[in-house]
Order: structure tokens, then sequence, then C-alpha cells
């Protein structure tokens, strides 16, 4: 075995992370801190796994069922590399080709999906108020399915983005952090700039700058909020991460100036978002199927966002960073000023500078989910990554 290997996975001995194992994955902050840290750290000796040729199969057969309820590339292959790189078939439920368009209610499509299914992934997240209600309905729809003794086994849910948070996002994003960097403990007193951006569209969820705030405020990191008066975000979000970030002797500023949160910043992370308010009235108006009233409102936040123009990341905001030097992040896809649109969340020259760096970002997701599927699936995480390293199956066998 490796040392790199088996500095990872030692990791593990000094975490209590006992919950996880057959549990659900919805929100960052219904996770403690050393269950937060194994998931990075079965990510990482996953990651070693494969990078080393070898397979970390754990299932040899098993569906993982995928569940997008809005428009999705890198969280969807991401599930689907995931699922794969451990022994799992996908399959999507497209609901416009299933009997929920025929009034199938929850309850039953949960049980009818999930027979042979050992992960069920699920995105909501366009709908105040409903996408994290939705997965929190499926997760009870299993489990009674399960004591009821429809299924052999309960399939663990993970959530692929909902209204409130984007767990395997902001874990994917914090990995990348703690590679940056010199991990997980070295991001105290980092100062992390989640800022709005301007986007030529609107209605991009709040998930994102929510799930940002709700999980390095934990972490002991100096985060600033930034955004235009009138994009505000969940105000019970707002009120946990100032709590958290007293007890973890960070910091937590919200200001309507993206100067200021830039000056001397170690991480900048902007991101376009709808204003909190607009999102609560599409959701409402899509409820009364009013789609006038949808289009009226969509071009209303059009006109609102080009009063934000100048809130776009340039060359000369990025020198104000710390040592002019931030590491500068996105969920991807970004609205590139001059290639994908023609005013947008960041300069070209910017994006270009950092695109080795994004793109690296933007690889942690498949292994983050896959930690959190093995750590729910595996009793034993330490003894089994070690059994896989062991059996040194080849994943490739290309000899």
């Amino acid at each position: 075995m490796s040392d790199k290997f088996q500095d990872i996975i030692n990791q593990l001995d000094n975490l209590d992370f006992k919950k996880l194992y057959q549990d659900d994955f919805l929100l960052t902050w219904d996770k403690s801190e050393d269950e937060l840290k194994a998931v990075w750290a079965v990510a990482d000796a996953i990651r070693e796994l494969r990078e080393n040729n070898k397979s970390a199969k754990i299932f040899d057969s098993g569906l993982g069922i995928s569940i997008f309820r809005d428009n999705s590339t890198r969280t969807r292959f991401s599930f689907a590399s995931a699922c794969n790189l451990l022994g799992l078939e996908v399959q999507d439920l497209d609901e416009k080709k299933s009997q929920v368009a025929h009034g199938e209610t929850l309850l039953e499509t949960a049980n009818m999906v999930s027979f042979m299914a050992d992960v069920v992934g699920i995105r909501d997240d366009m709908y105040i108020g409903k996408g994290h209600e939705y997965q929190e309905e499926f997760s009870k729809s299993v489990q009674r399915g399960y004591e009821d003794g429809t299924l052999e086994q309960r399939p663990t849910l993970v959530s692929l983005q909902c209204d409130r948070d984007h767990p395997t996002q902001m874990m994917a994003d914090t990995a990348h952090f703690n590679h940056y960097f010199d991990g997980v403990e070295s991001l105290k007193g980092k100062k992390v700039a989640l800022t709005w951006a301007y986007s030529p569209s609107y209605g991009k969820p709040l998930s994102c700058p929510q799930g940002g705030i709700g999980l390095w405020t934990r972490l002991g990191m100096d985060v600033v909020l930034a955004h235009p008066e009138g994009y505000e975000v969940m105000e019970d979000i707002v009120e946990m991460s100032k709590k958290q970030a007293e007890e973890s002797g960070g910091s937590f500023t919200v200001t309507n100036d993206i100067a200021e949160a830039f000056k001397d910043a170690d991480i900048v992370y902007p991101k376009s978002w709808a204003p909190f308010a607009a999102m609560e009235k599409r959701t409402k108006l899509y409820s009364e199927g009013d789609f006038d009233g949808i289009d009226k409102l969509e071009k209303e936040l059009l006109e609102q966002n080009k009063e934000h123009m100048d809130w776009t990341v340039t060359e000369e905001l990025m020198a104000t960073t710390k040592d002019g030097k931030a590491l500068y992040c996105h969920p991807l896809p970004a609205d590139i000023t001059g290639v994908s649109c023609e005013h947008g969340e960041v300069e070209a020259s910017v994006f270009d500078r950092y695109r080795k760096d994004l793109y690296k970002e933007a690889s942690f997701k498949p292994y983050i989910i896959a930690a959190m599927i093995f750590l729910q699936r595996v009793a034993d995480p330490k003894a089994k990554l070690e059994e896989l390293w062991n059996k040194d199956q080849p994943r490739v066998n290309d000899k």
C-alpha cells in the first residue's frame, strides 16, 4: 500500500462518522464536521484508487436512480460517473415518460423505481419551498416501503441540488480549496468572497450561495456574501451562517459592495442568482399555471439585472485580492463576456487564466458523490478501502 493512500485513509481513525451509514445526504449543515471530513477523505481515497488503476467497485449489481427536475451537465455526469465507479448502473427517471404524468403519487413512484436501487440522486432546485421538501418526502416514502417489506433494501438519497443547498457542488468546491491550499484546517482565517455577478439570464437557483455560506462559515473562514440590494438569499440560512461563524472562530459579513468583498480575498466565488423574492413569486405563478405572469416576471428580472452590469469580474478587480492572486472559482457554466454572451459574470482573460483550476474544481464532484454513496453503504469504510487497494483488481485491464 502506498504511503499516500495510507495517510489518506488514516484520517478516518480520528473521525466520528458512523451516522452516515445507511443515512441520506441532503444538506451539509445536517452533517457534523467529522462527517464532512470523512467524505473528503474517502473521496481522495477513491480518486487515488482510480489513478492507480485499481477498481473501486463495491457493488456487483444494482441501480443508481437519477431524478433531474432541472437541466444539468456536470452534476448529471458526475452522478453517473460515481455510480459506475462503484459498480452500479444508472437509470434516469424522466417524469414526462413515467406514470407521474398520469397522476402517480410520489409514494408509489419512489417505491416502484427502488426495488433494486442502492442510491437515488435527486435534483430539484427551481422552486422555493419545494425542492428540499420533495427530497424529504421521497426519503420518507422509501423508508416506509422498506419498513412495509416492499423494498428488500432502503436506497440512500443524495441531494444533487435543491432550493436550499447544493451539497455535492459545495463539498466538491471545498475539496478543491483543500487541495489548492493545504488541507481543510488551512482554510481557517482564509477570506472567501461569495458574490453575485451579472448574467443576461434570470432564474438561477439560490442553492450555490446558500450552500457556500452554510458550509464555509463552519470551517473558520472569513466569509463575505456580496450582492446588490434586492438580491437577498433565504434569511434563515443567513442567520444560521452568522451563528456558525461565531462558533467556528471565523466571520460572516453581508455587503452590497463587490469591491469590498474582493479586497484582500484569498478565494473569490462570483455567481449569478435570482432574488429570493422573485423566486418565491415565480413558484407561486407556476403553481397557479400563470405562464403569462411568468413571462412578464422574466422580463422584469432581466431589466433588474441590467441595473447591475458592473458586478462582473475584471482584471482590475482581481488585482485587489490578496497579493492579486486569489483563487477564482465557479460552479460552471460561467457567463463569459465576449465568449458565451456579450456581457456576463467574468472577463474572458480572467476565466482563461483560471480555466485549468476551474476544470480541476469540477473534477472533484464525481469523487465527492462516490464518497457519499460509499459512506452510506459501507459499515467499515477504512477496511473496505484497504481491501480494494490490496485486492489490486485493475480498473482497466490493458495488458
